[in-house]
């Protein structure tokens, strides 16, 4: 789409595409420190010159790379298990196929949710596709176990948000260390049971 970063010809995509996967890889190894236009143009061998070329800017680098990291997270819930006829286990896949996404690189799912560059804002016309591509994936999976009359989308934003509160909390006992007496063993064996239920519990009082 064409946002601030502007819309590359076919000829500049192979250009733009080697850009992004050296800004992703120093989101995920370095963290959004990282995330200088010197640094994308050293690690991607070229020059800082050519990525104003191709960007416009920082601004430009930091909208192409959230668009990126969307549509990996779009990527991976696509590769989930097609649905089968129990609607209820397909959600229940869908939400851990999140739940790996975010832990995979609590840097890449922070880039996406939260501020972390207090500089950047994403384009809104840009955050509003990428969600929304996102969001459709577990929608069409809450319209199959959708009471009849429901507001699927409603539901599904319901589903979403506790699906997202879970995860966050997690990443976040995981970047700052685990508290004293916190309520849960700060494990993956211990969270995952955890999160199954939260969602499990959603689920059945959504009426899905």
């Amino acid at each position: 789409m064409a946002t601030r970063h502007g819309t590359a010809r076919p000829s500049q995509q192979v250009h733009r595409a080697k850009f992004l996967d050296a800004a992703l890889k120093l989101l995920v190894e370095n963290g959004v420190a990282g995330l200088t236009v010197r640094a994308v143009a050293e690690l991607a061998g070229s020059t800082t010159i050519a990525v104003y070329t191709r960007f416009g800017g920082r601004a430009g680098v930091l909208d192409a790379l959230y668009e990126r990291v969307f549509e990996l997270l779009s990527e991976a819930l696509d590769a989930i298990p097609p649905p089968t006829d129990d609607p209820r286990e397909d959600l229940m896949v869908c939400a851990l196929a999140y739940r790996d996404f975010g832990l995979e690189s609590p840097a890449r799912y922070a880039f996406m949710f939260e501020r972390p560059v207090p500089d950047f804002d994403p384009d809104p016309a840009l955050r509003v596709t990428v969600l929304r591509e996102s969001f459709s994936v577990l929608l069409k999976r809450v319209e199959r176990a959708c009471p009849p009359g429901a507001d699927a989308v409603r539901l599904a934003y319901l589903l979403w948000t506790t699906m997202h509160g879970l995860v966050s909390v997690e990443l976040v006992q995981q970047l700052r260390g685990p508290l004293p007496g916190w309520f849960l063993q700060p494990t993956p064996e211990a969270n995952e049971p955890v999160y199954r239920e939260g969602i499990l519990a959603m689920i059945n009082g959504l009426g899905l």
